[in-house]
Formats: C-alpha cells, structure tokens, sequence
C-alpha cells in the first residue's frame, strides 16, 4: 500500500510514519508534504497514492483547498485537532478520522476500516456529504474561544481570551501567559490553539509561541529581512518575525 502524509507539523508527520511501519513492513510513504501548494504540485507530478494521512490545518491554509484543485480518488484519513462531536456528525465512506494527538491502536483500526471497504471506496472530493464536512469545519472555525478554564492549585479558573498576554510551548508542555505574567498549562497543542482562537487578535509567531495582538509593544527591523519584536509583559526569549511570515505579520498588525 502506498500512503501520502499531508502534514505541517514535522513530529507528527513522523510519528505517523512511525506508526504506518509498525503496522506493516508492506507500506510505502511516498512523500511527507507540509502544505497545500506543495500537495497541489505533489499530485501533478505523481499518480494517486492508495490512501492519503492529511491534516486539516497546513501551514498554508486548510486542507480542503487541495480539493478545488486536485481530484482526490483515494480514500483519506484526516488527523485533527477538531472536537470529537464535530467530525462524528459526517458520514462519508470514502473519509475517515483521527484526533490528536493520534494513538496507534485507532490509527490501526482506522486502516483496517479502509482495507476492509477500499472496493467501495468513491473519489474523496466527490462524495455530497464532503462538501458538508467542510462547511461544518469552516463553520466551527469561526466559533472562537472567550475564555480558558484552567487550574491553579486546587482550583479552577477562567482566564478571558482579551487577559491572554501569548502562549508558548516548551518541552511538550504549553502555557498560557497572562498579562498579568501569571502563567498556566493548557491541555493543548499551540497548533490545536489556533483553530480555536481568532486569527485577527491571536498570531502564530513560531512553533513554540502565539501571541496576542494587545501584546505588541515594539517592532524592530532585523536581519535579512526579518522582525524583532517586544513584547508586554517581557517574554523571557528573543522575539523574531522569520522573513517568509514578515509580511503576514504586517498584515496581520495593521489590519
């Protein structure tokens, strides 16, 4: 069986590879891709894989967009960081789904599904249910946190998204800081997060920090082309902006 990895993430891209070889010396990862430009021009240059492992959100955008410009005849398994109840309202048999962080004994499973029905299977983008699917997604993205309950002690507490200074991750543990410097860990991966909080306030800096628009105090011209920033409260790391996320960034600050 040859399989596709769609993927932004690279530990989890390998993970996955990983769990593929356990599950049988017979597969063959073709290639692992990080966004949809590079899946869009994947397909152009190679014939259709026998199963596609895809993420929902890329670095570029979802994923569905390789569906407007690819048609997709193998069966897929998405691998996201959506909510359980979201994804279980379609039925798509050319479609099946993982959520992160994703175990092996349901990636096993999963595969197992697809074997046992790949003579059923229909093209992925073609399926009427498809286009529901992405429409309760687009849907759900537009459905944006106001607050994070969180512990601190014995207790728990609400900390409002408009209290949120950034998060950051650091040795798989990621933290919310709040304006305040006050800090506490979330149940969540940073990219998991940014499904869940508003592009316009919150920015995904870099694997290991998003940052909230109020918590810009200064940008400073760097070298090649990249930025520096400041922020408030202080963050304990250099700040910097890589030259491929420049512009967005500006964008993104003077929208």
């Amino acid at each position: 069986m040859e399989v596709l990895i769609i993927e932004d993430e690279a530990p989890a891209a390998e993970r996955l590879a990983e769990m593929l070889r356990q599950y049988s010396a017979e597969i063959r990862l073709l290639a692992i891709l990080p966004s949809v430009k590079e899946a869009v021009s994947w397909f152009s240059d190679h014939r259709q894989p026998d199963l596609i492992l895809m993420d929902i959100h890329l670095s570029d955008g979802l994923c569905f967009d390789i569906f407007k410009q690819v048609q997709v005849k193998c069966p897929v398994i998405f691998c996201t960081a959506y909510d359980q109840y979201v994804m279980d309202t379609f039925q798509v048999h050319s479609i099946d789904y993982l959520l992160k962080p994703v175990q092996y004994q349901k990636l096993e499973k999963s595969l197992q599904k697809m074997e046992a029905i790949a003579s059923q299977m229909k093209p992925a983008g073609n399926d009427p249910q498809f286009s529901e699917l992405i429409n309760i997604i687009r849907n759900s993205q537009n459905q944006y946190k106001s607050r994070f309950m969180v512990k601190t002690g014995n207790r728990i507490k609400a900390v409002k998204i408009s209290d949120i200074a950034y998060l950051i991750s650091r040795n798989k543990v990621t933290m919310l800081v709040t304006r305040e410097k006050q800090q506490y860990p979330l149940d969540y991966t940073l990219d998991e997060l940014m499904t869940m909080l508003d592009p316009a306030v919150f920015f995904h800096v870099s694997r290991s920090l998003i940052i909230h628009i109020d918590s810009v105090k200064e940008v400073h011209p760097y070298f090649k082309g990249r930025l520096k920033l400041l922020l408030t409260p202080e963050h304990d790391e250099e700040v910097v902006i890589s030259s491929q996320k420049t512009p967005l960034f500006k964008a993104w600050l003077d929208h």
